[in-house]
C-alpha cells in the first residue's frame, strides 16, 4: 500500500498523503514515502512547484499515536525522519504550496508552517495540539510558525492548543488564500501554474534566503549579494530584461 499519491499536470506535481482511515495521520511509512517523494521532485527538471494535500477532504491529522511507544530506538527514528521531511520542505529549492481541507493538527500542522505558499479551504481548522497527549511541539514548528505569525501568537497556538479556524489563520498570516470548501486544491494548482512560470533559479535562490534564518541585516545583505552575483550571470536574468523592454512575459526555460 502506498501512502503519497503523486499526479503530475505540466509543471506541478501534487503529492496527497493518503491514508483516510486515519485521517492522513503520518505513520512512520508516509513519512518515509513523504520524504522521499518531496526529494525526487526537488531533483526532477520536470517539477517547477509542488502541491500538497491530504485525501478526501482532510490534510493531516498529526503523528499517528497507533504507531508511538517508549521504544527509544524507534523513537529516534521517527523523529529523523520527520526532520529530513520538514528540511526537505524548508530548503528544498522547489516551492510547495500546502493545500489544506478539513484540519491540520499537531505536525500536520507543522507540515503546513513549513510550506511556501498556504490554501486553505474556508472551514479547515488548524491546531498545535501536542500538549494535549504531553509532547513539546516537533517537525520544526517551533522554528517554522513564530516565522510565520509571530512569536506570541505562535505561543499562544502551541501552549494553550485551541482550534484556530481558517478565517483567523489568514488574519493572523498562517494562511495566505483561502477557497470554497471542495476547492482549495484547484485554487493551489492554479497558484502553482503562476510559480511555474517564474524562474526557477531566482525562486530557488529567495527560498534558500528564507531558510537561512538569518538574523542581522549585515548577514542577509551578505546572502542577497552571493545570490544575486550568481543570477546576474544566469540566462533567466537576460530572458527578464530582454522581455522587460520588449514588454512581453518573459518565457523562463532554465
Amino acid at each position: 500500500m502506498s501512502f503519497v499519491e503523486r499526479a503530475d499536470a505540466g509543471p506541478v506535481r501534487t503529492l496527497t498523503m493518503t491514508d483516510p482511515k486515519r485521517r492522513n495521520a503520518l505513520s512512520i511509512e508516509m513519512r518515509v514515502e513523504l520524504r522521499d517523494a518531496l526529494v525526487a521532485a526537488h531533483t526532477d527538471d520536470a517539477v517547477r512547484v509542488v502541491v500538497l494535500t491530504g485525501a478526501e477532504g482532510f490534510f493531516c491529522a498529526g503523528g499517528d499515536i497507533s504507531t508511538m511507544s517508549d521504544d527509544e530506538q524507534l523513537g529516534v527514528y521517527r523523529l529523523q525522519v520527520i526532520a529530513e521531511l520538514v528540511e526537505a520542505l524548508v530548503e528544498g529549492p522547489t516551492p510547495v504550496i500546502a493545500a489544506v481541507e478539513g484540519g491540520a493538527y499537531g505536525a500536520g500542522l507543522s507540515l503546513v508552517a513549513a510550506c511556501d505558499h498556504v490554501v486553505s479551504a474556508s472551514d479547515a481548522k488548524f491546531c498545535a495540539s501536542f500538549g494535549g497527549i504531553g509532547l513539546a511541539t516537533d517537525a520544526g514548528l517551533g522554528w517554522t510558525l513564530p516565522r510565520r505569525i509571530g512569536q506570541g501568537r505562535a505561543s499562544e497556538m502551541i501552549l494553550f492548543g485551541e482550534v484556530v479556524g481558517a478565517p483567523r489563520a489568514a488574519e493572523i498570516g498562517l494562511v495566505e488564500r483561502l477557497a470554497e470548501p471542495a476547492g482549495t486544491h484547484s485554487l493551489a494548482v492554479g497558484r502553482a501554474e503562476l510559480l511555474a512560470r517564474r524562474s526557477r533559479p531566482a525562486l530557488a535562490a529567495s527560498k534558500a534566503l528564507f531558510a537561512a534564518g538569518n538574523t542581522s541585516l549585515r548577514q542577509v545583505l551578505a546572502a542577497e549579494a552571493r545570490a544575486q552575483r550568481a543570477l546576474f550571470v544566469g540566462p533567466d536574468f537576460a530572458e527578464g530584461v530582454g522581455a522587460f523592454r520588449a514588454k512581453r512575459r518573459p518565457r523562463f526555460e532554465a
